[in-house]
């Protein structure tokens, strides 16, 4: 799976290149969080230096953590779809110095962002990382249960609860609101089915791209918690887990906000993708060969695989043969 993901990645990685006033967004944004994180730093120390019991400060500090993260969040998704309406423009119109490409499209697709498409933004923003997370442990766990039938059934139903949530709460519908302005709802529900009828899903969930991206966003809050937990750790002791805690979670959303470039660009690409994949085609030849190939493989081993279960099926079952 990983020469696969580099592989997208490197692609991904390519179209931000060529397009770097996506990039001056990102780092403007990282400037508002910036900002941002100021004004709320003011209200933890001031939780912080309150002659408030321990509990009550673990409390207030976790809310306003979560406020934090709520933030970082909109941020980012807002982000994900100004490069993803930029990424889809690029490609349908072949570039970025094409005669039919609108004039000032960055600016039009960040205006899109934080007036139009806003409300569905900060709704999908309080779901979709968490449901990705537990669809990510849910499959860990999946593929470690053995032939335990009982444990298999019960973690099969929460796949399939988590599974309905991920048609409804996905990435994918960022892309979906940036090119046709649809509710986060709607979007996610088109982009999922778009993706098994086109049989492109079993494409993205042989992609590792977004673990990849979301260890380089957990390494660098740890390096951010790490650091401020030492230095917090010889100054005032009894603060160091508080304290380093809190900069970790701030380290996490300001990498995340740069990673989340990437993460539009490879998002995009699969929409491109499954929409029409003559635009990944004109854009770059050899990378259409490889992502063809690849559906063409993952295609053929889900079709084994449910062969091979279906089989062991009914050889429980008497007087049936195999297929």
């Amino acid at each position: 799976r990983f020469p696969f993901t580099m592989l997208v990645l490197q692609k991904a990685i390519k179209m931000v290149w060529e397009l770097p006033d996506v990039m001056r967004v990102a780092y403007a944004f990282v400037l508002v969080m910036l900002c941002w994180m100021a004004l709320w730093s003011f209200g933890v120390s001031g939780i912080v230096a309150m002659p408030i019991p321990n509990c009550g400060q673990w409390w207030l500090v976790l809310a306003l953590s979560v406020s934090l993260f709520w933030t970082g969040a909109v941020l980012s998704n807002t982000v994900h779809v100004i490069v993803s309406g930029m990424v889809f423009l690029v490609l349908i119109h072949g570039g970025q110095a094409a005669a039919s490409m609108p004039p000032k499209p960055l600016l039009k697709s960040l205006q899109y962002a934080v007036t139009t498409s806003f409300g569905s933004i900060c709704y999908g923003s309080l779901f979709t990382a968490a449901i990705r997370t537990l669809r990510w442990e849910i499959r860990g766990v999946r593929s470690k249960i053995g032939n335990n039938e009982c444990l298999l059934c019960c973690v099969d139903f929460f796949f399939h609860i988590v599974e309905t949530l991920v048609r409804f709460f996905n990435k994918y519908a960022y892309v979906q609101i940036a090119v046709n302005g649809q509710s986060f709802n709607r979007s996610a529900r088109d982009a999922w089915e778009l993706f098994q009828s086109t049989g492109i899903e079993a494409l993205i969930a042989y992609d590792c791209s977004g673990a990849v991206l979301l260890m380089n966003t957990i390494l660098g809050g740890l390096i951010t918690g790490t650091c401020t937990g030492v230095w917090t750790y010889f100054t005032q002791r009894d603060k160091a887990i508080m304290v380093g805690s809190t900069s970790m979670l701030i380290g996490m959303i300001l990498v995340g906000l740069t990673v989340v470039v990437v993460e539009s660009a490879v998002t995009s690409i699969y929409i491109c993708y499954a929409e029409d994949p003559l635009l990944i085609q004109r854009w770059d030849p050899e990378f259409f060969e490889q992502m063809s190939e690849a559906l063409h493989q993952r295609l053929q081993y889900r079709s084994s695989r449910a062969r091979q279960i279906l089989n062991g099926r009914l050889d429980h079952l008497p007087n049936t043969s195999s297929i």
